[in-house]
């Protein structure tokens, strides 16, 4: 035999023993009511662990030897959780503050994008995806990452495609996809060449019918962008797992989409769920897959087809069932307590076997250090000026009374009422921010080009109101552009110069002071913070915009700002 081979007779060889009672096994959890996510029922029983698997259902207690015995105490047994979809970036996070925040909530596999952060470094790429993904079998979750399929020279994502835990490419660009674009061309062909999967993106009521066809023909192995029941009946007739999302952005659009599912019958085999991007404030006070599973039974799904939308069905459609989203012998010992199947509330969270978390709290973290992927700020607003904020109008009526401007969504509502053409009062010559008399804050959109060329659009905003001073944010991919929200020109403009001195921040300032800030040093898309750092910073951004006039609720301010970029990107504001 070769080494391979040996060390594989080894390991069945110990398993045999094992189950025989001549070997020790790792863990035995006892007194379980154990989810068959397969035959979809419940029993009472057993699992046994060895080597990080799970090795037997109720083995013969009598003959077995086992080094550590956990009771259940009557808890429900349901497979660790999984996210079909995340962006690293989207919750602020490094991996290691993700774990913290989201392992407790019973997650213990994600699946996902790293395209803004490796857009964002730019010619450092490769180097950053490098540093990103070292060590990451520490981290006390499983993780699966895709390559850009879209915002990174291709160059980037043939390098990252051979990087360890990548399995495939992630999602492409529809302005470019939908064109024939040679890059996306070869992105595709490098990964059908190593059998890898494809993220599909873009609500498919939007797309032709020929893109519809050629998607999944190519090999497109998902859809996560649906946002209405038409999306849905679509994706599903034309092959694609389907993604149920419920993000920062998707708030709304999530019971949407629930209730189409349960109101058209459709079969729930189709279906997997994921956050497609979260904030970490909400991971620690709503919770993750649990909480979603949860909301999917109040809408009228059966608990175990909940369960299983956020463990086999997504297995299954990553070609992992035999790995993961089961509690069957051979899957890897993921295994979440919980005392209900309707209302999920993991008291006890194991990965590979081993208790990662409980009631709430990370008990075992990597110690993995992201520190070389912090950046310096290039500043390039400096002979920005405040008049190049003021609201320009897009048309003014005939007695000059009234302005059209647009006016911006902080959610959108899947996108659908991102931004519209409003008519406000005009007053010597000024947009006044008032729409049927409620006051609105101002935004303006600051796109900086490495020449120094920049493109503004300006106009008024629902979803962070201030009454006097201004917050800013600044997000570097696809494009580097710059958000600010206030009522007045200077302060705003003010406030964006403080932002553009880091290489991506959150501020809020009041007369030209700084009242709180965020810096997101690595890369601009991420804080190099624990949790408790992060929540602190983000708490603090919310409590100075209160005391300016802000009434926040849902997702911190700097989430929902920077959330922008998407619908930025889509509606073609950013050029």
């Amino acid at each position: 035999m070769n080494a391979s081979e040996a060390a594989h007779y080894d390991k069945v060889r110990a398993i045999f023993d094992i189950l025989e009672g001549r070997r020790e096994a790792d863990l035995l959890l006892k007194n379980l009511n154990i989810l068959d996510v397969h035959g979809e029922t419940v029993y009472q029983g057993s699992i046994l662990v060895y080597d990080k698997r799970i090795v037997a259902l109720n083995p013969d207690e009598e003959v077995l030897k086992v080094r550590e015995v956990f009771d259940g105490q009557g808890l429900y047994a349901i497979p660790g959780l999984i996210d079909a979809h995340i962006h690293f970036e989207s919750q602020l996070a490094h991996p290691v503050a993700l774990g913290e925040a989201m392992v407790p909530c019973g997650t213990t596999t994600i699946f996902s994008e790293c395209l803004d952060l490796l857009s964002a470094a730019g010619a450092e790429g490769v180097e950053a995806a490098e540093n990103l993904f070292r060590d990451h079998d520490k981290l006390p979750y499983r993780l699966f990452a895709f390559a850009p399929g879209k915002k990174t020279d291709a160059r980037v994502t043939e390098a990252v495609l051979k990087m360890d835990p990548v399995i495939g490419l992630g999602e492409f660009e529809h302005f470019t996809y939908s064109s024939g674009n040679d890059d996306d061309f070869r992105k595709a062909a490098w990964v059908r060449a190593r059998g890898g999967f494809m993220n599909g993106h873009w609500g498919v009521t939007a797309l032709s019918d020929m893109i519809l066809n050629y998607l999944p023909a190519i090999g497109v192995s998902n859809n996560h962008d649906v946002w209405n029941e038409q999306d849905i009946e679509k994706s599903i007739r034309y092959g694609f797992p389907t993604h149920i999302k419920f993000g920062v952005g998707s708030a709304e659009v999530i019971k949407v989409l629930l209730r189409a599912i349960v109101d058209r019958k459709w079969p729930t085999d189709n279906f997997m769920l994921c956050t497609d991007n979260i904030s970490v404030e909400r991971l620690l006070h709503q919770g993750h897959m649990d909480w979603i599973i949860s909301l999917c039974v109040e809408m009228g799904i059966n608990p175990i087809h909940a369960i299983k939308m956020a463990t086999l069905n997504t297995a299954r459609s990553f070609h992992m069932e035999d790995r993961i989203g089961s509690l069957a012998p051979g899957r890897f010992a993921d295994i979440v307590l919980t005392p209900s199947l309707s209302a999920i509330e993991p008291l006890y969270v194991f990965k590979d076997g081993a208790l990662v978390a409980e009631r709430g709290k990370l008990l075992t973290n990597a110690d993995n250090d992201y520190s070389l992927m912090c950046k310096k700020g290039v500043p390039g607003l400096d002979d920005l000026t405040a008049d190049q904020l003021d609201i320009e109008p897009l048309e003014v009526s005939e007695d000059g009374a009234r302005a059209k401007v647009y006016l911006f969504d902080v959610y959108g509502r899947g996108h659908a009422k991102f931004y519209r053409e409003v008519w406000v009062p005009l007053k010597d010559g000024k947009v006044v921010p008032e729409l049927d008399g409620e006051r609105l804050s101002r935004l303006s959109v600051v796109q900086r080009y490495a020449n120094g060329e920049r493109h503004i659009v300006n106009g008024l905003f629902t979803g962070v109101h201030l009454e006097r001073g201004a917050v800013a944010t600044f997000w570097p991919a696809p494009k580097p552009y710059f958000v600010a929200v206030g009522q007045d020109s200077a302060e705003m403009c003010g406030c964006l110069k403080r932002v553009d001195a880091h290489a991506g921040a959150c501020i809020v300032t009041e007369n030209g002071a700084e009242k709180a800030a965020m810096p997101l040093e690595i890369y601009g898309v991420m804080a190099n913070m624990s949790v408790a750092e992060l929540t602190a910073a983000a708490g603090a951004i919310d409590a100075a915009l209160e005391d300016l006039g802000n009434r926040n609720e849902g997702e911190p301010v700097v989430n929902k700002l920077l959330s922008l970029f998407i619908s930025l990107h889509r509606f073609r504001f950013m050029a």
